[in-house]
C-alpha cells in the first residue's frame, strides 16, 4: 500500500504522450479527461503520502519529476500549437531548468538536499495547471475568453518567478550555511 502514491506518479507521468497526441490531433475532450486526470493525481499522490506516511526517498524524487515532465512538456505543446504564448513556456521551464540544476548542483557538493516544497511552490504548481487547463479549455470552446487567459498568464508568471526566486534564494542560503560550517571546522 505505501507505494500507491510512487504508482500515481508514474501514472501521471504516463499520461504525457497520449496527452501530447491528443493535443497534437485537437482531440479537447480527451485533452481535458487526460489532463484532469494529471491533475488530479498530482494532489492525489500527496495527500495519501502525507496522510498515511506512505513516504519514500524515490516517492521524493519522483513526484517533483512527475510535475516538471508533465508541466514542461504541456507547456512546450500548447505553445507549439499556438495555443499558449513562448514568454510564458520560456520562464516556465527556465524555472525548472534552473531548480533542477541547482537541485543536482547542490546534491553533487553539499549533501542531500531534505527540502520540502515551499508554499509558493506549491500555488505555482496549481496555477500552471489551472492556466494550462484553461487554455485548452479555450482552444476546444472559446471559454474562457483571451482577456481572463491574459490575467491568468500574468498571475501565473508571477508565481514561478516568485517561486523561481524562493529556491535559487534558499539553495543559496544553504550552501553558504554549509560552508561557512565546513570553514569553521577546518
Amino acid at each position: 500500500m505505501r507505494h500507491i502514491p510512487n504508482l500515481i506518479c508514474l501514472f501521471r507521468i504516463a499520461l504525457i504522450i497520449p496527452l501530447v497526441i491528443a493535443m497534437r490531433e485537437a482531440q479537447h475532450g480527451q485533452i481535458i479527461v487526460l489532463f484532469s486526470l494529471a491533475a488530479v493525481s498530482d494532489g492525489l499522490d500527496g495527500y495519501l503520502a502525507k496522510r498515511f506516511g506512505w513516504t519514500s526517498d524515490l516517492g521524493r524524487v519522483l513526484d517533483p519529476v512527475a510535475d516538471k515532465l508533465l508541466l514542461m512538456t504541456v507547456f512546450i505543446t500548447a505553445s507549439w500549437l499556438d495555443i499558449a504564448p513562448w514568454w510564458l513556456t520560456a520562464v516556465a521551464v527556465a524555472r525548472d531548468l534552473i531548480i533542477g540544476f541547482g537541485a543536482v548542483i547542490y546534491r553533487l557538493w553539499f549533501g542531500p538536499l531534505n527540502g520540502r516544497p515551499t508554499v509558493i511552490s506549491k500555488i505555482n504548481t496549481t496555477m500552471q495547471l489551472g492556466y494550462l487547463l484553461a487554455v485548452v479549455l479555450a482552444s476546444a470552446t472559446g471559454f474562457p475568453p483571451r482577456e481572463v487567459l491574459e490575467a491568468l498568464a500574468a498571475v501565473t508568471l508571477v508565481t514561478i518567478l516568485a517561486s523561481g526566486t524562493e529556491y535559487v534564494a534558499r539553495f543559496t542560503r544553504r550552501a553558504c550555511a554549509h560552508a561557512a560550517a565546513q570553514q569553521g571546522a577546518g
